[in-house]
């Protein structure tokens, strides 16, 4: 009989967020800045169906699903102008807050993971433009070493193409990743790119990510590197 030994565990080198819900709480913003958006295009707010129709989606494909839910047509030449608009008044609301609304215990365990030597990302169906503003705001904006956003990949999530191009530019392979996301298709985008998951329950009931992450968590605090480094799978 033949043994084979197994290669061991390749180590976790680099761990890649989500933007929105998971590192700045601006849902609320988001979703206001949507409405008045479709409110002056003489159509609907989403209300109860923004959850279903705009969370982890970027905002291309949350109007495209927007407006033929309503039976509205929209050309390439208007969704852009939308898209420009949306972008501007974010940056403009951002600009106007005194504290950006990133979520507590952020900044410790950015800190934890880079004492580790771990490698920093951002995977995102956000502007960069505003993704630069907050994290510069902030004071993060040197911690990330990869930042794709919307501009940067011709699909969102689910579709992992995000999370592979964030790996390429770290130079690591995506099964020496974890990702952390906070929504159904941020989970989706990095578990087909080959990345275990965490989801922290910012947006919806913990239960309910559970069922989606590899590991659930309330929040950074309940994140311990060296458990998550002795029970990563890569």
């Amino acid at each position: 009989m033949v043994v084979v030994d197994r290669p061991d565990p390749m180590p976790l080198q680099a761990v890649l967020f989500d933007f929105n819900g998971t590192i700045i709480d601006d849902e609320a913003i988001h979703h206001q800045l949507i409405d008045e958006l479709l409110i002056s295009e003489n159509l609907r707010p989403t209300g109860k169906s923004h959850r279903r129709l705009c969370l982890g989606k970027n905002d291309r494909t949350a109007l495209l699903d927007i407006f033929r839910e309503q039976d509205r047509s929209v050309d390439e030449k208007q969704m852009q102008k939308l898209l420009d608009r949306k972008s501007a008044a974010y940056q403009q609301r951002l600009g106007e807050l005194a504290e950006i609304p990133i979520y507590a215990d952020l900044v410790d365990f950015l800190d934890n993971l880079q004492f580790a030597g771990l490698q920093l990302g951002v995977v995102t169906g956000a502007t960069r433009a505003g993704v630069e503003l907050a994290l510069t705001k902030t004071g993060l904006a040197q911690r990330f070493k990869a930042i794709v956003t919307a501009e940067d990949v011709t699909q969102g999530k689910p579709s992992p193409a995000g999370y592979l191009l964030a790996a390429e530019q770290l130079g690591v392979q995506p099964q020496n990743c974890l990702a952390i996301e906070d929504t159904f298709p941020g989970l989706l985008a990095a578990k087909a790119a080959g990345m275990p998951v965490i989801g922290i329950a910012h947006t919806y009931p913990f239960h309910m990510i559970q069922r989606r992450a590899n590991w659930a968590v309330d929040c950074f605090a309940d994140l311990e590197i060296q458990r998550i480094q002795e029970t990563y799978p890569g």
